[in-house]
């Protein structure tokens, strides 16, 4: 056994157990426990006690990772079923940037990593903890943190967290209301949510004429998101007031004039920079699935707002995207946000819908329970560059369960989008290194 380490050792393997040792020591279990049994009965015998055996190591490692400080990874490794004595592992080149999250996800997630993904891949994880008590700890530092990290090596794979409201804020004693994560991550990478089902023939459609995919993509930047947005509590005006840069003069404009009572007011943003980005990641995105891409807005109310995307969308494609899509008989339209709704009902699918942030939030768990469930539902942040994405699952955290957990209940929870969060991760990392086992 090797000697105690710290707790900053925590990837240092304290036993390494391959399946063939513990068959011996199966073995040899058997035939001290049951001296009488013959060559051919342990070997019939010695799967089954090594199996149990490998059970009972890994809630010891669990036991001592606990009692020796050491943190997540087990400082004991048993491995089963493939032997990492000889290593046998898909090896990928480059890291990836794993966030952890909150909750029932949080479980599933170190479940996956346990039994489907460590098992198989020789995988370098850049680990940030985004649970809410550490971004708490570090005042969310940590979420800056792991953006940038995934800038830097062009692949996150993110857990469901907590966003936090006063409930939350209270129930965790927290310092402050702390950001949706995702909204920061977003903020800092730029580039496009796309939000894809998962579909099962074996799983009803609560819209059953949806027979291919409806892809949301999901403009990431801006609008309400990082909007400012007051209380009015007495009479007053409010205006809109825009400064060059350059020391030109001041352009003010009235919004308007509470004379009776208070209100509310909001002011939001959005820049062309974001809007082109957006703009090339869905149409490359379509070429990709080789779908037609529609764009949706309400033009016809916010004139200038929604009027900039639908300018920006249309330049584009007439710039970059119209041979491509015509060569390929797709095509591009743009269509109001009510009529766009009526028409998606009665589509088939097979298409990309490219929409505004908070478009794309509502519409997004709409097409998912469409389809069946959120748990069948990916989420993949698409940046311009093509090269950088950060995959999730679209679902939250699943607190019902988690409470049930927490009582000691059994519970029953679906793991696929977190699965599927891991596979195109790794996808993606298997297209920029040129892993062909990888990607099998």
């Amino acid at each position: 056994m090797a000697a105690r380490l710290s707790p900053g050792e925590n990837r240092v393997p304290l036993v390494a157990l391959t399946e063939e040792r513990l068959f011996f020591l199966g073995g040899l279990c058997l035939h001290l426990c049951r001296p009488e049994k013959t060559w051919t009965e342990w070997r019939f015998y010695r799967r089954w006690y090594a199996e149990t055996m490998a059970r009972a190591v890994f809630k010891f490692s669990r036991l001592l990772t606990r009692e020796s400080g050491l943190s997540s990874p087990a400082a004991v490794h048993v491995l089963q079923n493939r032997s990492y004595g000889t290593d046998k592992r898909i090896e990928v080149q480059n890291p990836v940037v794993e966030l952890d999250g909150d909750e029932m996800t949080r479980i599933i997630w170190e479940k996956i990593k346990e039994e489907l993904i460590f098992p198989f891949l020789k995988l370098d994880c850049k680990y940030y903890d985004l649970g809410l008590p550490s971004r708490d700890k570090t005042d969310d530092q940590v979420t800056y943190d792991a953006a940038h990290a995934i800038k830097k090596y062009n692949v996150g794979i993110k857990c469901a967290t907590i966003t936090p409201d006063e409930a939350r804020v209270e129930e965790f004693n927290l310092k402050k209301m702390y950001p949706s994560p995702n909204g920061t991550i977003r903020n800092i990478l730029g580039g496009t949510v796309f939000r894809e089902p998962i579909l099962c023939k074996n799983i009803p459609r609560l819209v059953p004429g949806w027979t291919q995919p409806i892809v949301i993509g999901r403009h990431a930047f801006g609008d309400q998101y990082k909007a400012m947005d007051r209380v009015v509590s007495n009479m007053g005006k409010v205006e809109l007031v825009f400064t060059p840069a350059d020391g030109g003069d001041k352009q003010r404009h009235v919004v308007f004039d509470f004379k009776k009572s208070g209100g509310v007011t909001m002011a939001m943003y959005n820049t062309d920079e974001s809007i082109e980005g957006f703009a090339h990641s869905c149409f490359q995105y379509a070429l990709m699935k080789e779908w037609p891409l529609y764009l949706s807005t309400k033009n016809t109310i916010l004139k200038q707002y929604d009027g900039r995307f639908k300018d920006i969308f249309q330049s584009i494609y007439e710039r970059d995207y119209k041979e491509k899509f015509e060569a390929r008989k797709m095509w591009y339209e743009h269509r109001l946000i009510d009529d766009m709704v009526a028409q998606v009902l009665k589509s088939s699918g097979g298409f990309v819908w490219a929409c505004k942030n908070y478009d794309g939030d509502v519409q997004s768990d709409i097409i998912a329970q469409g389809y069946g469930s959120l748990g069948l539902m990916t989420s993949v942040l698409v940046c311009p560059d093509g090269k950088t994405v950060e995959a999730e699952a679209a679902h939250g955290t699943v607190t019902r369960h988690y409470r049930e957990h927490q009582k000691g209940n059994k519970t029953s929870t679906n793991p696929i989008a977190s699965i599927f969060a891991w596979t195109r991760g790794l996808d993606h990392r298997a297209k920029l290194d040129k892993n062909p086992d990888l990607h099998k």
